[in-house]
């Protein structure tokens, strides 16, 4: 019996967590165009959070599930819309520094920061694991190296270390915290999406520029359903879903196709250059993904 539950977990799991590396990576598709009009990132993220909360809002309703949550649970929904929005600050602000498909890449520091904090709390992946976070690492590291056609900035290092810090935080919460593992994956995400809401609001009310600066016309506001949709209401939600079926370590090492699909997005939609250690590094992540598939597919 306890196989069969295993083997069902993987089952779902590994397939929501695919799909979580996929949506989040096309952060820059919609995000980047959006930046060069002139608009924000406080805009940017409040329209995204914003437009995806009222889609959520509108599920919830239609499917007649209940809003309620104690105060406690609020507590610790509210610090995961923090580390969220955080998160996506960090990584935007990056893109101003460095490539877009670098920038997404760093976050994928997430699963080695996701293993370390793991055996603090007394968690430790096993060796299959450890193999796979070592070898994508080393993949990312690959992708990120410096070439004379791309010029890395440490301002924008620092920013997409710190969203996959955060980014960590966010998936160990998820998984670790016996308060909230009754709530929906939708509900979950409809609070931490609505707390990012606020958070940006009330940076934009402080802030010098209009409320929809650069954000002009159809494909504009296609770009920001665009962004709610995929690497916000998709992501968050199958990331939980991931998180709460396969743990928070094999999750996050799932992330690695969140920086190949960046990387596709930045070659063939915004010009930037792939390299043969892209390349490489990529086929080191994708071969480390599917042995720890493989070999703990129980």
């Amino acid at each position: 019996m306890g196989n069969k539950k295993l083997s069902k977990n993987a089952i779902i799991g590994y397939p929501a967590g695919i799909i979580t590396g996929i949506t989040y990576g096309l952060n820059p598709l919609f995000g980047v165009p959006l930046m060069q009009n002139g608009a924000s990132v406080d805009s940017i993220l409040f329209f995204r959070y914003g437009i995806a909360v009222l889609i959520l809002g509108i599920f919830l309703l239609f499917t007649k599930q209940s809003f309620k949550v104690s105060i406690n649970q609020l507590g610790i929904l509210v610090l995961l819309g923090l580390l969220y929005s955080s998160s996506s600050i960090f990584l935007f602000e990056a893109y101003n520094y460095i490539a877009s498909g670098l920038a997404t890449t760093l976050i994928f520091l997430s699963p080695v920061l996701v293993a370390i904090i793991m055996v603090f709390l007394r968690n430790i992946p096993s060796w299959p694991v450890w193999l796979s976070i070592f070898a994508t690492f080393a993949g990312v590291i690959l992708m990120t190296q410096n070439d004379s056609s791309q010029i890395i900035n440490p301002i924008g290092m620092l920013l997409a270390i710190s969203s996959a810090l955060a980014y960590s935080f966010f998936i160990i919460i998820i998984n670790r915290s016996k308060k909230i593992s009754l709530i929906s994956n939708t509900l979950l995400t409809f609070y931490a999406l609505l707390t990012g809401t606020i958070i940006f609001l009330g940076k934009i009310m402080f802030a010098k520029e209009g409320i929809t600066t650069g954000i002009e016309g159809y494909t504009a506001w296609g770009y920001l359903i665009g962004l709610a949709i995929l690497p916000t209401i998709v992501s968050t939600a199958t990331l939980a879903i991931a998180t709460r079926n396969i743990g928070a370590t094999k999750a996050s090492v799932l992330g690695v196709f969140e920086p190949i699909t960046a990387i596709i997005i930045g070659t063939f939609v915004f010009g930037e250059t792939l390299t043969a250690n892209i390349v490489i590094g990529i086929l080191i992540a994708i071969i480390a993904v599917t042995f720890m598939i493989m070999s703990t597919k129980r």
